[in-house]
């Protein structure tokens, strides 16, 4: 009963802070801003979510085959399939109830497969773990590949803050970032050893152990290659898609490859903030865009119209899937019963 009402406590605060966000970015929409957003919205190409969807659908496709993998070292092989329409289920759920579509996508899949559900906690652990990494990596790139652009900005920040020691954080802030991190991690490992005899840091290092095993499950995977590969390719699809929506404005057609890496980047954290991104999305792309001399209201625009794309897909790709599955498992449950 505790952790049930934990769980809706924390769904409806960052469901909150999604509607927070959602009506901070509209109240701060000036008069010349809805100018622009209608504009933007009135000439959109439309057309471009087709492809957008494709890319999210081979990427979902992609990830299933890489769940398939990671299930081939259990004993377990499940139909692609059925792997699939798993996976578009989970994504369906977690449009309600974050993290609850990683439960129903493993429970799904054990209704029709010989795959105990709790036997597959380890793998979506090892997913995630993955997917950090994947994200770490895009961070890592994005920055370092626009230092220029986005290192202006925070120099401009800190300038109103720091004044003229903004040369120095900028001439050694990310010697200094990578120092500091280092460091607090090991410190970190150190605190969560050193006091693991309390339930709760207990706790926080038992998920970080988990997550760590996730991570070295790999090397009892026996298509290393094809892992890392699906890894990559997800990303590659969430790329694809975030670069083909930049071409759905005239405003932001000719932005390329560097600036879709911000916006991925930043997208991505904003999906983990609140419910499917709600609010933090749009909000987010509007800041983003502004480091490359967009009008608000254009960024706002192109916020709303990727986020409303993966939303789309996600909803009709996953009400798809929950008619298909017993359809297509009609014999299987004739044979058990159910």
């Amino acid at each position: 009963m505790k952790k049930k009402l934990v769980a809706i406590l924390q769904y409806v605060l960052f469901l909150g802070l999604g509607l927070f966000l959602v009506w901070w970015s509209i109240q701060k929409i000036t008069p010349s801003d809805w100018v622009d957003i209608n504009h933007a919205i009135k000439h959109a190409r439309w057309w471009v979510l087709i492809p957008i969807i494709v890319c999210l659908l081979l990427s979902h496709y992609s990830r299933a085959i890489r769940w398939k993998i990671l299930m081939t070292p259990l004993g377990y092989r499940p139909s692609l399939r059925n792997t699939y329409l798993a996976v578009l289920i989970g994504y369906l759920a977690n449009l309600a109830f974050p993290r609850l579509g990683e439960v129903l996508k493993c429970t799904t899949l054990a209704k029709y497969e010989k795959v105990p559900a709790d036997k597959l906690v380890g793998t979506i652990v090892a997913e995630r773990a993955f997917d950090v990494i994947c994200l770490l990596l895009l961070i890592g790139i994005t920055f370092f590949t626009q230092v220029n652009v986005i290192g202006d900005y925070f120099e401009t920040v800190l300038s109103e803050n720091f004044g003229e020691k903004a040369a120095f954080f900028r001439s050694w802030g990310i010697l200094i970032l990578l120092l500091t991190g280092a460091a607090g991690l090991l410190l970190l490992i150190w605190f969560l050893n050193k006091f693991q005899h309390i339930k709760f840091i207990g706790k926080i290092r038992a998920i970080g152990i988990n997550a760590w095993k996730g991570v070295t499950s790999i090397k009892y995977v026996k298509n290393k290659g094809w892992f890392i590969f699906h890894s990559l390719f997800i990303w590659l699809m969430y790329f694809l898609s975030t670069y083909i929506g930049m071409q759905a404005l005239k405003e932001t057609e000719h932005l390329g490859i560097l600036p879709s890496m911000s916006a991925l980047s930043i997208g991505s954290i904003a999906m983990i903030i609140t419910p499917s991104g709600l609010g933090a999305y749009p909000a987010m792309i509007q800041e983003t865009m502004l480091l490359y001399q967009l009008e608000s209201g254009i960024g706002l625009a192109l916020g709303w119209l990727m986020w409303s794309a993966q939303i789309f897909q996600i909803a009709i790709a996953g009400f798809i899937a929950l008619i298909l599955f017993p359809i297509f498992n009609k014999k299987k449950i004739n044979e058990t019963g159910e």
